[in-house]
């Protein structure tokens, strides 16, 4: 997220092509950001859940501005417990509101697609949620008072915002 958020390691068009040594370099970014884990350790689970590339021996690119999980390790099964205990905190919050300050919480689906267009849907949906995010971790960024040290304000809250895709067979009906 640091390569992503910080203006420092991006290019024209943001988050681009870094040297792996030098002043703004990715050895710089990952000591910024990652503390003590080793530079090669980082590059080396970057490269297996193919968020970057290496065009040449002495650079690395980003290829995804999103972790995604791969495969079947344990940080999928701290996805899924993070993420499913966020929905039922808003599902929980939600029905114990009165009203005035519900949580976002919405979605579209339908029950009579075809099997062939939801290729189509899992492409748009992607794009336009991961657009979506991306301004949001913007957003998010500037009033974040880690990221952002002139930010003023009480307390300290977690806050966010989580979207997936779902799809599930539909059984024929028998009578029409």
């Amino acid at each position: 997220s640091g390569w992503v958020r910080d203006p420092q390691f991006h290019d024209g068009d943001g988050p681009g092509l870094l040297p792996l040594d030098g002043e703004k370099s990715f050895s710089a970014l990952v000591k910024r950001y990652s503390g003590d884990v080793p530079v090669r350790a980082v590059l080396d689970e970057l490269l297996r859940v193919e968020a970057v590339e290496c065009p040449t021996a002495a650079s690395v690119r980003l290829k995804s501005r999103s972790y995604v999980a791969k495969g079947s390790d344990e940080s999928k099964l701290n996805i899924l417990g993070t993420d499913v205990a966020f929905l039922l905190d808003t599902l929980e919050h939600n029905l114990r509101d009165s009203g005035t300050n519900l949580r976002f919480q919405r979605k579209v689906a339908y029950d009579n697609l075809p099997a062939d267009v939801l290729p189509q849907l899992r492409s748009l949906g992607g794009d336009k949620a991961q657009a979506l995010l991306e301004e949001l971790d913007r957003w998010l960024s500037q009033h974040d008072r880690d990221s952002n040290p002139e930010v003023v304000g009480s307390g300290r809250k977690h806050a966010g915002f989580g979207i997936y895709y779902f799809e599930e067979d539909v059984p024929e009906e028998k009578c029409k």
